[in-house]
């Protein structure tokens, strides 16, 4: 452990940008601690402080650079990617959009203080059309913020930070044992927690084949967006489908008969919103609700012949 140390003070401002630019892409390993000790040693000389504060506002520039570009070009699949290699609960997306949309790119300030939202903002900005020069700006804020403050919280503590640091450096190769072994239980943590979020989500589905059917039998099913109000503005909703953004379905239902086809959708990975709406709807009598399988995403591919063209290919962008 010692030679860790001994390496983090002749490395610690290359490692401090490799460690921050993996965690900002996405990956599970937690930077913040890494900003903390280096705060720490900053005070006793080790480090450079301001050095340690340019390279971890580079890697999270970097970072938010490419995810943002992402989410320029590639709009809603590029989020629904991220949650599908996400260790977090898909609702990463569906949770943040409305929030983005209600504070704009100023949310990008805090945003690597809130998990699952640090990686999901940027493509956010980008799907949303927020200008570069804007992005940048709150990007860099939103770095120099996060920053700042693991170096400033080790500052303060340095004293109890050295003491930990020097419990560590006695027990050799067993301190690097432990905290490989804290890495691997923070991991199958967030695993088991994804795990239980997707039994929660539990719940049989309509294939766009049988919602065909049901339309071709003159079932008439009653469709349900499940989307928040962001995601529809970046996509737009089947014709005729009821809306209810974010607030309560069972008010948006009010009008229909508890024995009609009630099919909802959304475009999160694993239809994790639909599902949830269709498990309210269930629970309230609503006995024949169903989330759709594929979403929003297996609708339009079924019915791509009927479904006006989308903006960009009418050479309408996103607004900047």
């Amino acid at each position: 452990m010692s030679n860790l140390i001994l390496l983090l003070q002749e490395y610690g401002v290359l490692i401090v940008f490799a460690v921050v630019l993996v965690e900002q892409i996405g990956l599970p390993i937690p930077a913040f601690p890494i900003l903390i000790v280096a705060g720490a040693l900053g005070v006793d000389g080790d480090f450079s402080w301001p050095a340690v504060l340019a390279v971890s506002l580079l890697a999270c520039l970097i970072s938010d650079c490419f995810w943002f570009g992402a989410g320029r070009h590639y709009g809603k699949r590029i989020l629904k990617l991220l949650c599908r290699i996400s260790l977090s609960p898909d609702y990463c997306v569906s949770q943040t959009e409305d929030n983005f949309k209600r504070w704009g790119p100023k949310a990008l300030i805090v945003a690597k203080f809130i998990p699952g939202f640090n990686t999901i903002a940027p493509p956010l900005a980008g799907a949303m059309g927020t200008s570069n020069a804007t992005f940048l700006g709150f990007s860099v804020l939103g770095g120099l913020l996060w920053s700042g403050t693991g170096i400033a919280i080790g500052a303060y503590f340095h004293t109890s930070v050295d003491q930990v640091l020097g419990i560590l450096s006695t027990m050799g190769t067993t301190a690097l044992v432990v905290l490989a072994v804290l890495l691997l239980l923070f991991i199958s943590f967030k695993y088991v927690e994804r795990k239980r979020f997707h039994q929660s989500v539990d719940i049989e589905r309509i294939s766009i084949h049988d919602l065909k059917q049901l339309m071709e039998q003159g079932q008439e099913p009653v469709l349900v967006d499940a989307r928040s109000a962001t995601a529809q503005m970046l996509e737009p909703s089947v014709p005729g489908a009821v809306l209810f953004n974010g607030g309560d379905p069972l008010t948006a239902l009010a009008a229909f008969g508890k024995d009609q086809h009630i099919v909802v959708y959304c475009s999160c990975p694993n239809d994790v919103t639909a599902a949830h709406v269709a498990k309210q709807l269930l629970a309230h009598g609503y006995h024949r609700a169903k989330p759709l399988h594929g979403g929003l995403e297996a609708w339009n591919t079924a019915f791509a012949a009927d479904r006006p063209a989308p903006a960009e290919e009418l050479g309408q962008g996103m607004p900047q």
